[in-house]
């Protein structure tokens, strides 16, 4: 079988610290494509978690320190790396995370996928936008959802869940990071607020910040550039 690579794409927005933009499960870098924040960008364009640490580590070598930004799957790829390479990291954000995934929940994802993967994808994606209000989803419907369901193989969707069952965050593992971001959006329906707040529990330090417009998709909030630098 023939494995995809993690790729990255480097844009200059004329800033002069760097951001690592990781995707979530399903999605791709496109997801970001609203986002403004103070940053040069390092787009993920191409996601493969098994290989993630070492492309990105490689990518990044030369470069002093980079900010990551990880958005669910996203997430646990941008605590593990963090975790094995705290000298490359300025700060770590985390967003719509829980420390792990329940075997069980992850084989009943796969035999949805299996019946039927875009009757199950389109009701991930609108559960997704749950909170976010109907212009967001609006965007997403013109400007992604037909070629998310076209494009994305069934084949990338597995990789992508068995990557959640084989890993976890573990906060304890975190602690060492000065610089920790974790915002949730109240009306998730993919990962409870709950579960995020037990992940902050377990490290004073970081800053938690709940939107209260948003559901799993906190970066699309209209607020969410006025909380990440005044949260």
């Amino acid at each position: 079988m023939t494995f995809p690579k993690s790729e990255f794409k480097f844009i200059d927005r004329g800033f002069k610290d760097l951001l690592v933009l990781i995707p979530g499960w399903a999605t791709d870098s496109r997801i970001f494509s609203g986002l403004n924040l103070d940053y040069n960008y390092l787009l993920t364009t191409s996601l493969y978690p098994f290989d993630f640490k070492k492309a990105l580590f490689d990518k990044i070598e030369k470069t002093e320190k980079v900010s990551l930004f990880g958005w669910s799957l996203g997430g646990f790829l941008a605590a593990e790396f963090a975790q094995d390479y705290p000298q490359k990291i300025n700060e770590l954000i985390l967003l719509s995370i829980r420390e792990k995934f329940e075997a069980k929940g992850l084989e009943d994802i796969k035999l949805k996928l299996n019946k039927n993967k875009n009757t199950y994808l389109y009701k991930f994606y609108r559960e997704c936008f749950y909170g976010n209000g109907e212009e967001a989803f609006n965007w997403f419907k013109e400007n992604l959802l037909n070629e998310y369901l076209e494009k994305i193989e069934l084949k990338e969707l597995i990789f992508g869940l068995n990557y959640f069952a084989s890993t976890a965050i573990c906060p304890a593992d975190l602690m060492s990071l000065a610089k920790i971001k974790i915002f949730h959006g109240k009306e998730d329906q993919i990962v409870s607020l709950e579960e995020a707040i037990k992940i902050k529990s377990k490290i004073p330090h970081a800053e938690f910040i709940c939107l209260e417009d948003a559901g799993h998709l906190p970066f699309l909030s209209t607020q969410f550039r006025k909380w990440f630098y005044h949260g």
